[in-house]
């Protein structure tokens, strides 16, 4: 006689993404699922913004409504809850007030926040009005935020040109989030925009780490902060702490651009897939 059989179900660690649609796949929601399912983790997406952008650049912008958000946040919260999340592209005040609204609501954890302000080709992605409630908002409510060096110093208000620079900048941003009582985010400041080396500094409880890697020499860059942001936010959610989530993202980012795509007309993407494809 048969007898009934209870399958065992797998969990599976999830990472949710937060940003904008690259219609070109080379960063934005389309990078982030392709780094998040090369490591093994089970990717769910809101999506901000819809951008006509390739290798040379954004075209136009159409951001989605607060209440098509608010939609999104519902559909993945309520059902398939994330074990991490990772926010990028946040282009207007509306839809970064909506993702700390419900970020609050169905207390998301392990946040990583890329603060997107302007593309690798230069065109501005973030509105002048949405910059404050990002820094005063949105970031407190962060694990950790991953800001490059034009980034960072926006939010330090210091011209970064060397290590001791990053150092300097670390530490005024954590002063500004040491003084308020709703969070403070460690802090990556990454180095690709260094002339020096491509040396990432993590501030972290007080404590300072460099994440030393070789400068790849690769013009194919496209998506690389969305890519680093993804896989450190897919590192958490399998359970890694943050320095070692750092570490291997670390190590995924820079053997993705070591494969060299040579796609587009401009800077091009990185191979995402170079885990499950090597």
């Amino acid at each position: 006689m048969n007898k009934d059989k209870t399958i065992e179900k797998k969990k599976i660690p999830c990472a949710l993404t937060i940003a904008g649609s690259d219609c070109s796949g080379g960063a934005g929601i389309q990078a982030d699922i392709k780094t998040m399912l090369s490591l093994g983790v089970y990717a769910s997406s809101i999506i901000t913004s819809l951008t006509a952008q390739n290798t040379l650049g954004v075209r136009d912008i159409f951001n989605l409504t607060r209440h098509f958000l608010n939609e999104q946040f519902d559909a993945v919260f309520t059902d398939i809850y994330p074990d991490a999340v990772k926010i990028g592209m946040v282009s207007n005040k509306e839809i970064v007030e909506g993702i700390v609204e419900n970020l609050k609501k169905y207390k998301a954890k392990k946040i990583v926040v890329d603060p997107v302000m302007v593309s690798t080709s230069g065109s501005v992605l973030l509105q002048e009005d949405a910059i404050s409630i990002l820094v005063n908002e949105l970031i407190p409510l962060a694990t950790v935020i991953t800001p490059n060096i034009p980034e960072a110093s926006k939010l330090s208000g210091l011209e970064i040109k060397n290590r001791k620079d990053m150092i300097k900048a670390a530490y005024l941003i954590d002063e500004n989030y040491s003084k308020k009582s709703n969070g403070r985010p460690a802090i990556l400041i990454k180095g690709g925009h260094s002339i020096e080396d491509a040396n990432d500094l993590l501030l972290y409880n007080g404590e300072l780490t460099w994440f030393e890697n070789e400068r790849i020499h690769n013009d194919n860059t496209h998506g690389t902060g969305c890519t680093l942001s993804s896989a450190i936010a897919s590192y958490l959610s399998l359970g890694y702490d943050l320095k070692e989530a750092i570490k291997h993202a670390k190590e995924y980012i820079t053997n993705a651009l070591k494969c060299d795509f040579d796609l587009g007309a401009g800077s091009g993407p990185l191979n995402h897939a170079w885990k499950i494809t090597a």
